[in-house]
């Protein structure tokens, strides 16, 4: 049984190939790709396919490109960011999904869908018009995040690249924005507001008072009453996830 995985981030592709390994060990993965191209590349080069694990999101762009342009005779298992109401649209035309972050079981659930929709019959190539109405509507729910917050100083109004902060830590009725120079900011915005308006991949809400910058994580370490500790780059205390968000923040890391 031959598999190919369409999957741009290396993490991702790692925890797929294991689940692969321990659920379908009779398969064999005959190539991984990151983009389009590279995926149109493989498909042509692959003698027989019978299943495509596809993220939507690749490198260069949207994975339902693939689809449109190469006419691929194998069920495809999505794995997919998006919310649940876009697997109405999947499910209609029997085409299994793995929600991300996705636990072992839901990998195993949409294995079974495979194997009940598609090992025992013949499949052919997707719908163009299940094509567009996937991608119309990965299109319509994407979401523009901010990218900079504007802050009035003593000498004017200061721009804060978004990508520069390492955590916003709540203020009352306003946050404070710590940048990587370790420079506080006042932004009028609760934490609540702010945390709907910047990247949850980026960042993520440890605690009640606080959101982190993945990018600025440099150590994490077990802590008493199964929290966290956070050792930020520039920042000499760390800091700590609650107990509740403690697995929240653990999945989030892997997703």
């Amino acid at each position: 049984m031959n598999v190919l995985i369409f999957e741009d981030e290396v993490p991702a592709y790692e925890k797929l190939v294991l689940l692969i390994e321990k659920e379908l060990p009779e398969c064999e993965i005959k190539g991984w790709a990151r983009s389009v191209e590279e995926a149109k590349s493989l498909i042509d080069k692959t003698d027989q396919i019978d299943l495509v694990f596809s993220d939507i999101e690749l490198l260069d762009g949207n994975s339902f490109e693939i689809y449109k342009a190469v006419d691929l005779e194998c069920p495809i298992i999505f794995s997919t960011a998006f919310d649940q109401y876009l697997f109405d649209a999947f499910q209609v035309n029997g085409i299994a999904y793995l929600l991300k972050p996705y636990t072992r079981q839901k990998f195993q659930e949409a294995i079974e869908k495979y194997k009940t929709l598609f090992q025992s019959t013949e499949h052919s190539s997707l719908d163009a018009n299940v094509i567009e109405e996937l991608k119309s509507i990965i299109e319509s729910d994407k979401k523009t995040y901010k990218k900079r917050f504007s802050v009035k100083k003593k000498g004017g109004i200061k721009i804060l690249n978004v990508s520069d902060l390492i955590a916003f830590e709540a203020n009352g009725d306003f946050c404070t924005a710590l940048d990587k120079d370790v420079q506080k900011h006042i932004v009028n915005y609760t934490l609540g507001e702010i945390e709907s308006k910047i990247d949850p991949s980026k960042f993520f809400r440890i605690n009640r008072s606080e959101i982190i910058n993945i990018d600025y994580i440099e150590n994490i370490e077990p802590y008493f009453k199964n929290k966290l500790a956070i050792k930020m780059k520039t920042l000499s205390d760390p800091l700590y996830t609650s107990r509740a968000k403690t697995p929240l923040f653990r999945n989030w890391l892997d997703s």
